[in-house]
């Protein structure tokens, strides 16, 4: 029997793109999925169709992070289906570019709702009820070290991100909980890809020693690794899967 068999699994922001690969690989190391989404029901029931016809335990579960009454809801739910949670992927995001000097009332509001509050309000939930030996992975981005310019509200809140994963993994302490981050490089998502010119994704593919973009099944291993049993000693660190671009 796989050794996380029966072990519990929330992913945010599953229904696509690097969230949806962090659920099937989950699955696939034997978690039961928890497939969170904010609005895109049709889209979450895919992934847990294909879970399911791949062998694997997932359900969906709708709640907008922003939202801590629906975060609440959404570990109540859990518990009440599963009887607890053992680990929180904080995939949920979105990104907005903009100088400072344009930056607009409502497009921060906006990114700190979701990337800030919303990633506190799951961490206060699973910091309360993740079970002994859990795991937590916020995610982050390496644009907090590649600091170009318009990136400046997103890489704050990932930068927040990153001081909030060290200080939680220290508050933990005594359970056997660890809390880690992962700051993904350019990767090759709907979103990402979406409007930009052949050339921009070619230049920015070649960033890389590796010189490819990175892939959703690539940031799914990163977190497998660290929800994993291999990743029990790491705690408290912001893990880079970039290609080596910084």
């Amino acid at each position: 029997m796989n050794e996380q068999t029966q072990k519990v699994a929330i992913v945010t922001g599953a229904s696509r793109g690097i969230g949806a690969a962090v659920a099937h690989r989950l699955a696939k190391d034997g978690f039961t999925v928890v497939v969170n989404y904010a609005g895109n029901a049709a889209a979450a029931e895919t992934v847990v169709r294909d879970i399911a016809s791949a062998g694997g335990k997932a359900i969906s579960a709708q709640a907008d992070v922003a939202n801590p009454a629906d975060v609440r809801r959404l570990f109540d739910t859990v518990q009440e289906v599963y009887g607890g949670v053992d680990v929180l992927v904080n995939n949920a995001g979105i990104m907005t570019l903009s100088t400072v000097a344009d930056l607009t009332d409502d497009a921060l509001d906006r990114l700190l709702d979701i990337n800030v509050k919303g990633s506190f309000h799951t961490m206060r939930e699973a910091a309360k009820r993740l079970r002994n030996g859990g795991r937590i992975v916020n995610f982050s981005s390496s644009v907090v070290a590649l600091l170009q310019p318009t990136y400046a509200p997103y890489a704050a809140t990932k930068a927040a991100i990153d001081a909030a994963t060290m200080v939680l993994a220290r508050e933990l302490r005594g359970r056997g909980i660890t809390v880690n981050a992962v700051a993904p490089g350019p990767t090759a998502t709907e979103l990402f890809l979406n409007g930009k010119s052949d050339e921009l994704i070619d230049r920015l593919a070649k960033l890389s020693p590796l010189e490819r973009l990175g892939t959703p099944d690539d940031i799914a291993a990163a977190v497998s690794f660290l929800v994993g049993p291999d990743g029990s000693w790491i705690n408290g660190q912001v893990l880079r899967p970039n290609g080596g671009i910084v």
